[in-house]
């Protein structure tokens, strides 16, 4: 693959990007980083930028209200810094379109979610022609994958299979935004993954509205298991982890491909939304309780070690006392190592936002609050099952927020759980995120894992020092470069010399479809 270099220049203009929602925004996010960074800006290392961009989500109702608050906050800013732009994209952008510039008319342009390409564009014109650009894609442009990026993370990657949804959950928005589902085609798939590979990453997490709907477009009801264990196959890449999958599309042959796929990571993101039938059916799942807790039976008989995580809606129009408690009773049949528990709230243009029988705010939080205190206990006893056990950790930027204060670094198991290990006082002998480390767990919290030593130094019982995490190193000390002037040029992964043709064509926001 190409890469491509730019020049910085010292007055360059700084850009800020302010990412809400699910993992595909975050993804988003990167890509537009590396638009903007193509372009010629440099990221912002202070609170203040020349371009602030806000990459909005729609899902939750407070969407909306946190967004005109932080553009309110920035109009003073902007009246002290008239030359500084504000851009809006993501699905509230694709969604309000021409009503932000309404309410916010200090907005200099506005983008969707299909064209997120021509954020540079839009940016100089609104520049040069002093008003606001206002550009909304009705279809997918060019899909995401192929632009530009400035990753987050040196050893670990989200690489997207397919963008859009085919489903029509009456709670959910996100197929209106992001429209139908449209796969890539595996060869550049598997093309990117190798890409990063050689790049030093060595963690992938496949990425999709509906990820295990893969190959829908050109037929192929295995695709996705298939292009599961072709990850395999790759050199380098160490852990392979995807999300999320919807129950009505997990087969035998994507468990099977789990489990016989060595770098295919025992852990599965798989939402629930409800335990009671006659609420999935007034959500319009296409399963009912008794097909998914079968399928956590199956992944568990593949894979006894599996880390089952969820999404749980509390309080959808309708939901009865019995309703809930069937929910409760899946949760303690399904044994999740943790949930991403949400109380329901209307989002206009959905079919569930017109529904009769919304459940009173109160009876909302206090169904709320048992199911947390439930996922919490069982949580706790789950990770408590871990401890005196041995675990392979990939060190991670940014995973513990106390790590400096403890002596302490923070990763993830294999299973996606996090740990934090006491790595005692000796910078030399400390991993380095991306780096890989074995460790004997001394303790569980509901949330976490620790690893600690009776001597008050490392816990560490093996180190590796990786690919990634010379990754890491690297684009450390081009930073530092950068920062103090000896660095000329960002760079850019490009995805275009070396990637396949496409092949003929024969072929949630929290993810949570």
């Amino acid at each position: 693959m190409a890469i491509m270099s730019v020049d910085i220049q010292a007055d360059a203009r700084t850009y800020q990007i302010r990412t809400h929602g699910c993992q595909m925004n975050v993804h988003d996010s990167e890509r537009l980083a590396g638009l903007l960074e193509e372009a010629g800006y440099r990221p912002s290392t202070g609170d203040e930028a020349d371009v602030v961009v806000f990459n909005t989500c729609a899902v939750r109702e407070n969407a909306d209200n946190r967004l005109y608050g932080n553009l309110g906050q920035l109009l003073a800013v902007k009246k002290v810094n008239p030359g500084m732009q504000i851009a809006v994209g993501g699905c509230l952008a694709q969604k309000d379109r021409g009503r932000i510039t309404e309410k916010a008319p200090w907005v200099d342009v506005v983008f969707g979610t299909h064209n997120i390409g021509q954020l540079p564009r839009l940016l100089e014109r609104a520049r040069i022609e002093q008003e606001a650009q206002v550009e909304i894609a009705e279809s997918l442009e060019r899909f995401p994958s192929t632009l530009p990026t400035r990753r987050d993370s040196a050893y670990s990657a989200w690489v997207s299979v397919s963008v859009g949804c085919n489903n029509t959950c009456t709670f959910c928005i996100v197929p209106a935004l992001r429209g139908k589902e449209t796969d890539r085609r595996p060869g550049d798939i598997l093309a990117e993954i190798r890409m990063l590979v050689d790049q030093g990453v060595q963690e992938i997490t496949l990425l999709g509205q509906n990820v295990n709907a893969y190959g829908v477009e050109f037929r192929d009801r295995e695709a996705f298991s298939k292009l599961l264990r072709a990850c395999g196959d790759i050199d380098g890449l160490e852990r392979v982890r995807f999300t999320s999958p919807h129950p009505k599309d997990f087969t035998a042959d994507v468990i099977a491909a789990m489990a016989e796929t060595p770098n295919v990571m025992p852990q599965l993101h798989m939402p629930l939304q409800s335990g009671s039938d006659s609420i999935l059916k007034s959500m319009r799942r296409s399963y009912r309780s008794e097909k998914y807790l079968k399928i956590i039976s199956d992944v568990r008989e593949a894979m006894p070690d599996a880390a089952i995580t969820t999404d749980i809606i509390v309080g959808f129009p309708g939901e009865t006392e019995r309703d809930f408690l069937d929910t409760m009773e899946v949760v303690r049949q399904s044994r999740f190592a943790s949930a991403f528990t949400f109380q329901y709230s209307i989002r206009p243009g959905t079919p569930a936002a017109t529904m009769a029988d919304q459940v009173p705010a109160e009876v909302v939080q206090e169904r709320y609050e048992r199911l947390v205190d439930l996922v919490n206990d069982i949580s706790w006893a789950e990770n408590r099952n871990l401890e005196g056990q041995r675990v392979e950790v990939m060190f991670a930027d940014g995973e513990g927020r106390k790590d400096s204060a403890t002596h302490r670094m923070s990763g993830r198991a294999q299973d996606n759980r996090l740990v934090h290990v006491a790595v005692g006082d000796d910078p030399g002998l400390a991993p380095r995120p991306g780096d890989i480390g074995e460790v004997i767990i001394t303790h569980a919290a509901p949330h976490h894992l620790n690893a600690d030593a009776q001597d008050g130094g490392s816990a560490l019982i093996t180190l590796r020092r990786t690919r990634g995490g010379d990754a890491w190193q690297a684009r450390q000390q081009a930073d530092d470069d950068q920062l103090s002037g000896h660095g000329s040029a960002v760079s850019l992964g490009m995805p275009t010399i070396g990637v396949p043709a496409p092949l003929p064509a024969a072929a949630a926001c929290a993810i949570t479809d």
